[in-house]
């Protein structure tokens, strides 16, 4: 049962990281251009990795991380043949990058928040 929490969590970041991915370059891209902060949006990325820890029974970090690193591949290719953009690949790559760091912020405050909970929930 615990592998299976772990694939669980994998996958969901997998899955989850595409969608933002999509839904940031799709349908976000003029609202920040607009508003002079373009890369506002690469904060969404926190949600799959809180979403995927959440789901990992143990490696709470690693393994969105694993999901988000597998994911990056598939978007980067997303973004060069299906989403013709006005950015070079390495922009595009440098961006995929943050969007990683950002997932695993994601799955560390997860933790973060977590861990008090159950500190709070201790001395009580």
């Amino acid at each position: 049962m615990r592998s299976e929490r772990g694939w669980a969590g994998v996958i969901c970041c997998f899955v989850l990281f595409i969608v933002v991915c999509l839904y940031l370059l799709m349908n976000m891209k003029g609202a920040f251009r607009a508003s002079g902060h373009q890369e506002l949006g690469l904060l969404c990325f926190v949600i799959p990795g809180a979403v995927a820890s959440f789901l990992s029974s143990r490696q709470r970090i690693l393994l969105p991380l694993v999901g988000a690193m597998m994911a990056a591949p598939v978007c980067l290719v997303l973004m060069r043949v299906w989403i013709f953009s006005n950015r070079s690949l390495w922009q595009e790559l440098a961006w995929l990058c943050s969007a990683v760091f950002w997932c695993a912020l994601g799955a560390l405050c997860f933790l973060f928040v977590s861990g008090l909970v159950a500190r709070i929930r201790g001395r009580d």
